[in-house]
């Protein structure tokens, strides 16, 4: 005699979900996960993500070290080591130089035009052929607030008070800072303080005001320079294997490019809501905020456009990214003076 499902009992098989194969991703941080921002930013990518995908892919976060060393994140990614890594592409100067053009740029644009040229000016399809051949794909996940220009144990009042000194400096802007006389230092951002205490460094530059307040620079330098000629916007990214990627459906990969524009949009928010109050915090304890001189800041700019010549002269990379984003600031520039008050 054959069975036969009630339709009650049909209905609620067909209504029961596929079961959902689940994984785990390690996702390998360069920032300390309490960071503001930096590395804020970073755990809550890791939690959204999980719980977009219903638990289907968990990602764990991992502090510096805790798999691979910082520094390292680059390989782990691409050979597979780890899934993901959490970052920002300028650290990888060494490997491919053009990739700092989707980073930071000195003297660049402010978050709103920087993310239109990435998003709708090509920046977007620039990013995935750099990225494409070391087998990783990487999706911008955080853009944040202007930066401090540095911290400097005396006042920086002429171009010539920066010849001789040494600085811990970041990406495009330390090669900036070298031909203004300045021998430079990348240090991770635990190193950085010691490195001033200890008078290793003459100065340093690091992050936004709120990100500079956690990590204490204020109690062994206190001339704390603006504006961030070198970092106007920086860009954060999401690194994941490729094969990783490529293994995922599309709804999925949707899932994960959605949570990374809501964390732009979010660690944008956030970071301009975090600063007036970090910035009258720090003069409570003593700091003195200083802006650089116009004969300070057009001697930097002279020296940017001579790096970005001499890059685009040696790698081909970056001469073609360069090209697309100077083609975009310079068609933007026209909706630039006319549509926002300077």
């Amino acid at each position: 005699m054959k069975k036969f499902l009630t339709t009650t009992a049909l209905c609620a098989a067909m209504a029961a979900p596929a079961a959902q194969a689940q994984e785990t991703w390690n996702m390998q941080s360069t920032y300390p996960g309490s960071l503001t921002q930096l590395g804020t930013l970073g755990v809550r990518t890791a939690e959204h993500i999980t719980r977009i995908t219903d638990g289907a892919i968990t990602v764990e976060f991992h502090e510096p070290g805790g798999i691979v060393p910082a520094l390292e994140v680059f390989d782990a990614v691409g050979t597979g080591a780890v899934e993901a890594g959490w970052s920002t592409p300028g650290f990888w100067a060494g490997r491919v130089p053009a990739l700092q053009l989707l980073a930071s740029v000195p003297f660049g644009p402010q978050a709103g035009e920087y993310l239109a040229w990435v998003k709708f000016g090509g920046g977007r399809e620039l990013f995935d052929e750099l990225w494409e051949p070391h087998n990783v794909k990487s999706i911008h996940c955080a853009i944040i607030a202007p930066e401090a220009a540095g911290w400097f144990r005396q006042p920086i009042e002429t171009v010539e008070d920066f010849e001789g000194l040494t600085m811990r400096f970041f990406g495009l802007g330390a090669l900036v800072m070298e031909k203004m006389g300045v021998s430079t230092q990348l240090l991770a951002p635990g190193d950085i303080f010691p490195a001033l205490e200890l008078g290793a460094i003459d100065g340093a530059e690091f992050s936004m005001p709120a990100i500079d307040l956690n990590l204490g620079f204020y109690q062994v330098a206190q001339h704390y320079y603006f504006p961030g000629w070198h970092q106007q916007s920086t860009l954060l990214d999401l690194m994941i294997n490729l094969d990783v990627w490529e293994s995922l459906d599309e709804s999925t990969q949707f899932k994960i490019e959605t949570v990374c524009n809501a964390n732009i949009a979010y660690g944008l928010a956030e970071g301009e809501a975090l600063q007036y109050g970090a910035i009258a915090e720090l003069e409570e304890r003593g700091v003195t905020i200083h802006t650089f001189s116009d004969e300070i800041l057009e001697a930097l700019e002279a020296a940017w456009l001579e790096v970005a010549d001499e890059q685009a002269a040696a790698d081909p990379d970056f001469a073609r990214v360069y090209e697309s984003y100077s083609a975009f600031r310079e068609n933007y520039s026209r909706w630039g003076e006319l549509g926002y008050l300077r």
